[in-house]
């Protein structure tokens, strides 16, 4: 039973949260959400993603309670603590490694793994603790499974880094590992959206059915977050599982990017050092700024924002502030307010807007049947984002936003760790081998590959192709390979694996070709010499991937999680 106990961390950039169920698998409910502010007069479904050190590096707060500790303190207090806020951006194409360190708000650094797993144990317990305060039961980690989601678009090495602070931070031990599943944040969404009848989507002429329910439809997933751009494009299976018929795409221009534009234009109205000074000596304060404009964010109006004592303070010793509004398009002051135009707002959209343009019109050139966009996540609820998708793909398709964007990756992620095999099949983000020698031909190898044993003329460094990039793998299809040893007394059987972006490789060594994981199987009993059999499954559908040797004559097996983080 206890399989069908799940917990769903969305470990969002700018805002994250969890869903649960704890029910039967029998049982089809909607997860249930842990709603968050209370502490700050609020109820929504995830808390900032903002992780809160103190200067000894130790864990303090969480959320939009080290938010508000964080812009509460007094700036000198302020500038000994470690203040994270939209952390996981750091992992954007990045090759990982365990060192890697990431930069806080007093510009002081620290691991980037022991900012990530200490946000990971706190969305555990935290979980942990509602979930024991609605049954008034207590659970233990390892009666759950644990699905963590990571956007499709990030690099291998990135999902191996979460799982490796979800280890850290004790949601799964060595031997409990597959209580963890990755799942990818638009494959979440499309599973819940696919459900949902015609009343869960803000639109007008709705068709009346599912989607789940038209085997054929192909739509796009857009989950607009507020650091990645994350698209996926699906096709719904007899049965209702999906298909993936494009590899993930998307870019860096979330939410953030709006942010950004913002805070670039007030260092523009601020000038003479003003705006440098202020952010320098009250980082607290910004985050409040920042804080205040997402809400503005969501509507398509002019903004109001209430300007910070502070700032006020720096500025009236240069200038009256009327003088810093003077020549700047889109701005005026009001008695204590810095008010935006609706024209400027919208500005400050556009280079995420057009990112996001030019994404989808390339996969709509691909000769697809699309019906449908959907956006999802935090940043679709923009008024701005939702009108512009809407008037510029309105001969293309039906573009949809669901009520609750940001609740639909939580609660997708919930169905996909009960029920993995729902998304059928993947395209393939990689071509992956395995380095093998092969008997040397004149015409095809290069000569300063070749090397001479007693069983003959070999040519070394061989790529042979397991996956080619872009085919399309089942979620749990098993490809299966016979390999021999080259000498007859060979004891152990080194294999090591490869991946590249290239759809044609030769050798292991070209450029662009990466190794990502290596193990020896031992081969003890040498009788039949070089025609014993070491037969190699490698699993590629899933959200990561694993290599499992044999000796067939002796049962003699290695098992390997191909490895994509750099040491």
């Amino acid at each position: 039973m206890g399989d069908s106990f799940i917990i769903a961390i969305d470990f969002g950039t700018t805002y994250s949260g969890y869903a649960f169920n704890i029910k039967k698998r029998e049982e089809e409910i909607e997860p249930r959400l842990k709603y968050w502010g209370v502490e700050v007069g609020l109820e929504t479904p995830k808390a900032p993603t903002c992780i809160l050190f103190d200067g000894q590096e130790q864990f303090t707060s969480f959320g939009y309670k080290a938010k508000e500790s964080y812009i509460s303190k007094k700036s000198e207090k302020a500038k000994e603590m470690f203040f994270f806020d939209c952390f996981k951006m750091s992992l954007y194409s990045k090759k990982f490694n365990r060192d890697l360190q990431i930069k806080a708000a007093n510009g002081k650094s620290m691991k980037a793994l022991k900012v990530f797993t200490e946000a990971l144990r706190f969305l555990k317990d935290d979980a942990l603790k509602t979930i024991s305060d609605i049954t008034g039961k207590k659970f233990t980690v390892s009666e759950f499974t644990w699905v963590l989601t990571v956007p499709a678009i990030w690099d291998h090495s990135a999902k191996q880094f979460m799982r490796e602070a979800a280890m850290q931070a004790g949601i799964i031990t060595e031997g409990t590992e597959d209580k963890l599943v990755i799942a990818l944040e638009p494959e979440a969404a499309s599973i819940w959206c696919k459900k949902l009848p015609t009343d869960g989507f803000i639109a007008e002429h709705q068709k009346e059915n599912k989607i789940a329910e038209s085997p054929g439809t192909q739509y796009i997933v857009v989950d607009c977050g507020g650091g990645t751009i994350d698209i996926t494009v699906h096709e719904i299976l007899e049965g209702g599982a999906v298909k993936e018929l494009n590899k993930a795409s998307g870019n860096d221009l979330g939410g953030q990017t709006v942010d950004r534009k913002f805070k670039e234009f007030l260092r523009e109205i601020f000038t003479d050092g003003v705006w440098d000074e202020y952010e320098r000596n009250y980082p607290s304060e910004v985050q409040k700024m920042m804080y205040d404009f997402t809400l503005f964010k969501k509507q398509d109006d002019d903004a109001d924002i209430d300007c910070p004592f502070n700032l006020g303070t720096i500025a009236q010793k240069k200038k009256p502030m009327e003088d810093f509004f003077k020549g700047v398009q889109g701005a005026s002051w009001d008695d204590g307010s810095i008010v935006i135009s609706k024209q400027k707002l919208r500005e400050f959209f556009t280079e995420s807007l057009q990112g996001i343009t030019q994404n989808l019109k390339e996969i709509l050139t691909k000769g697809l049947k699309i019906e449908y966009i959907l956006l999802v996540g935090g940043y679709a609820e923009s008024q701005i984002l939702q009108r512009h998708i809407k008037d510029e793909f309105i001969d293309d398709c039906q573009v949809l936003c669901p009520f609750r964007p940001q609740e639909v990756i939580m609660k997708g992620a919930v169905q996909f760790g009960r029920n993995p095999s729902v998304v059928a099949s993947r395209k393939s983000a990689f071509t992956y081998g395995v380095a093998i020698m092969e008997k040397f031909d004149i015409l095809k190898h290069k000569e300063e590959k070749k090397f001479t044993n007693d069983e003959g003329v070999w040519c070394e460094d061989v790529f042979m192709t397991l996956v080619i990039a872009d085919e399309d793998v089942g979620w749990d299809e098993v490809r299966t390979e016979t390999l021999y040893p080259i000498e007859p007394d060979q004891k152990v059987v080194s294999f090591t694996f490869y991946h590249t972006e290239k759809t044609h490789v030769t050798y292991v060594d070209e450029e662009g070709v990466e190794e990502i994981g290596s193990f020896q199987v031992e081969s003890p009993d040498t009788t039949l010499g070089t025609k014993r059999q070491i037969e190699l499954k490698i699993k590629f559908g899933f959200t990561e991937m694993t290599a499992r040797a044999t000796d067939k004559e002796t049962g003699s097996t290695k098992a390997v999680k191909l490895n994509f983080m750099t040491k």
